[in-house]
């Protein structure tokens, strides 16, 4: 069997009930041993500041009502777990009968989380010195690095890569790389 690697689903929930089905699916994926194949469960939202009578008020509002996004790898048991998580009817880009969804594109990814002050690549867990990156876009796109150095707040890495036969540092956005499996 082929490796699968974690990406990105966008899963079709009953509206309003967005954060129930975050957590059943959260709590599904620990009692049934899931860990290694269901990730991070997100409902995309933003926080907008409304006055309202001279008062500052901040509310938190939906970007896509009846959508979570679900960090996973597409295996039989996971795509099980999630789709029978209650309050789930479905996955978008599935074509039905049975077929597996398709996932998200990282920099879709990267549009909705990075409003929302995310990365679609968890920094402190994936991103270390050492690992193996590959650039996905920019001027260094389909080459791969090593990390050198880690900057977090500024969502950048620095990436030795093999230029032109001589090892060089470049600095890439972190939306620009995947971790390479």
């Amino acid at each position: 069997m082929e490796e699968q690697k974690k990406e990105w689903y966008v899963v079709n929930t009953y509206s309003g009930h967005e954060l129930a089905v975050k957590q059943k699916l959260e709590m599904r994926t620990e009692s049934m041993g899931m860990q290694d194949y269901i990730f991070r469960v997100i409902i995309p939202e933003t926080t907008e500041v409304e006055v309202k009578d001279g008062v500052k008020k901040e509310k938190v509002k939906k970007l896509f009502p009846g959508y979570i996004l679900v960090e996973m790898v597409m295996s039989d048991e996971a795509w099980y777990v999630v789709r029978n998580t209650p309050g789930v009817t479905g996955f978008i880009g599935s074509s039905g009968k049975g077929a597996k969804p398709t996932p998200l594109q990282p920099q879709e990814v990267d549009k909705v989380l990075n409003s929302m002050g995310i990365s679609r690549i968890d920094v402190n867990k994936e991103l270390v010195s050492g690992s193996k990156v590959r650039i996905i876009s920019g001027p260094f796109a389909g080459m791969f690095g090593t990390i050198e150095e880690v900057d977090a707040p500024n969502q950048k890495v620095m990436l030795n890569v093999d230029l032109f036969g001589q090892e060089t540092s470049v600095e890439v956005a972190i939306s620009e790389i995947e971790v390479a499996g």
